[in-house]
């Protein structure tokens, strides 16, 4: 893949991948080649405990690249929205935690992107906005879902009819972000964090990433079920047992 070409830059040390999205001239907009890129990655991962993502230069992503919109068909926007929610169902539902550095725009479909991640950590630069009404448009990749479900519909609707920007404090108390750190500090804090991650156990991250979300949808006497059925699988395994052993031992050696 030429340079020119390249959209996505990856590097891997200690068990964790580091992506960085390279288009910083478009404020690092998610044209078609992006997706395609961060989707392949996802979809046929490295072997790595953990996966950070970001932006080049000053902004997470300032979301759609118009540039490719004029042209398509109705049923071509049905089919490009698709892609993105298989891009970042890949994240959501993927092999390991996906931990997102966001500073400067996360706009439209960037903060789409920073969603589909498990951890968000938010630079105080970084601001949020949902503008399609504005271009006449609407969301298409798994905002309505994911975006409403972390801020609330109410929050989000108000957001895009009006063209509010919510700054990084503001976006932590709606819980778009877990984590606001000075400017600079969010790729160190993200590895930080990274490491605790990747020290769990991989199938405990794993059933973290599946089982919760899906609990959430489900009515109450379901969630309960899926719940004891999932920390049976999880603390029959023989890493728990030998984790718990080693815990306990440690315990009655400080007492």
């Amino acid at each position: 893949m030429t340079d020119q070409a390249r959209r996505l830059s990856v590097a891997i040390e200690d068990s964790v991948a580091h992506l960085r999205i390279e288009r910083p001239a478009k404020r690092n907009a998610l044209d078609d080649a992006t997706i395609e890129q961060i989707r392949c990655f996802f979809e046929s991962p490295p072997d790595v405990r953990v996966a950070i993502i970001e932006g080049a230069g000053a902004h997470f992503s300032a979301g759609l690249d118009l540039s490719e919109q004029l042209e398509r068909s109705a049923i071509d926007v049905v089919a490009h929205s698709h892609g993105w929610h298989k891009t970042f169902e890949a994240i959501e539902f993927g092999q390991f935690p996906v931990i997102s550095v966001l500073r400067g725009a996360c706009i439209g479909g960037g903060l789409e992107l920073a969603a589909a991640t498990h951890v968000r950590v938010a630079e105080r630069s970084a601001f949020f906005a949902l503008p399609e009404a504005q271009r006449a448009i609407f969301v298409g990749g798994g905002g309505s879902v994911r975006v409403s479900r972390l801020m609330g519909t109410s929050r989000m609707l108000e957001m895009m009819l009006t063209g509010r920007t919510y700054n990084a404090a503001e976006a932590e108390r709606l819980s778009l972000v877990h984590y606001v750190v000075d400017d600079g500090a969010g790729l160190a804090f993200a590895r930080e964090l990274a490491g605790k991650i990747a020290a769990n156990s991989a199938w405990a991250n794993f059933a973290v990433l599946h089982a919760l979300p899906r609990i959430a949808g489900m009515s109450s006497g379901d969630g309960l079920f899926t719940e004891s059925v999932v920390a049976a699988l999880m603390q029959t395994s023989p890493e728990a047992r030998e984790r718990i052993s080693a815990f306990l031992t440690r315990k009655k050696g400080i007492a």
